[in-house]
């Protein structure tokens, strides 16, 4: 089996010996880039298997790197765990807005840093999970994991993978309350790395692309969250 190829897009050079370092004793092989022009221009033309973007770089930021990627029907399949020292929780819901797949804030243990690209890397592409065909109607709503499209009165919702798995998990659930912990080892994997605060982000993102409907997910108070089942 081939070693997973995983390309860096960082200008700090201390972290970037840090991330490749710790990445290469893990089995992976990496590629470097110091700005966000060359990162994605090796995006395009080494087809890695996983990107790790620095949010702020110099020239064309990691934001409008993301969003070039996730934009391309090409490209868009490759996961990104984005890389911040922005912590403020508007940063991270702009950079899983844009389709990033994952977030990591500086600084960070080298230990936790494998432990989300083992995650990300063993969840896949979205289609090559879902089995085909796992289609969820919930009134105006409908949810088609296998072909990654979400409909709202017909009308595309453009959602990151984790987005599209969260709300077909909940909606498939009408009214049954999860907690943060099994929501997140359902829609990213049983290894991730549990905090409020990540589950919380990516409900946020969703509810703000639900738009009117955002209210479908529930938060229940001191345990999770849920689907509206529309006896409230």
């Amino acid at each position: 089996m081939s070693k997973p190829k995983i390309l860096v897009i960082e200008d700090e050079s201390d972290i970037l010996e840090v991330i490749t370092y710790n990445l290469e004793r893990e089995g992976h092989k990496v590629i470097s880039c110091r700005n966000g022009e060359q990162g994605l221009s090796r995006i395009r033309t080494d087809n890695p298997d996983l990107v790790i973007l620095d949010l702020m770089l110099p020239g064309m930021d990691g934001v409008e790197v993301c969003r070039q990627v996730k934009s391309d029907p090409v490209t868009r399949a490759i996961p990104v765990i984005m890389v911040t020292a922005k912590a403020e929780e508007s940063d991270i819901v702009l950079g899983l807005g844009i389709g990033a797949d994952d977030y990591i804030t500086k600084p960070f243990s080298p230990k936790e840093l494998v432990a989300r690209v083992k995650v990300v890397l063993r969840r896949g592409p979205l289609r090559e999970q879902s089995g085909g065909g796992e289609r969820v109607v919930r009134g105006e709503l409908t949810i088609d994991l296998g072909r990654h499209e979400a409909t709202i009165s017909g009308v595309l919702l453009t959602l990151t993978p984790t987005e599209m798995r969260l709300l077909h998990f909940l909606a498939s659930h009408p009214g049954r309350v999860f907690p943060r912990s099994h929501l997140l080892s359902r829609v990213i994997g049983e290894d991730a790395i549990v905090t409020d605060r990540n589950i919380d982000v990516h409900v946020r993102a969703l509810r703000q692309k639900l738009g009117d409907a955002a209210d479908v997910i529930e938060t229940v108070r001191g345990v999770g969250y849920r689907f509206a089942d529309g006896r409230r």
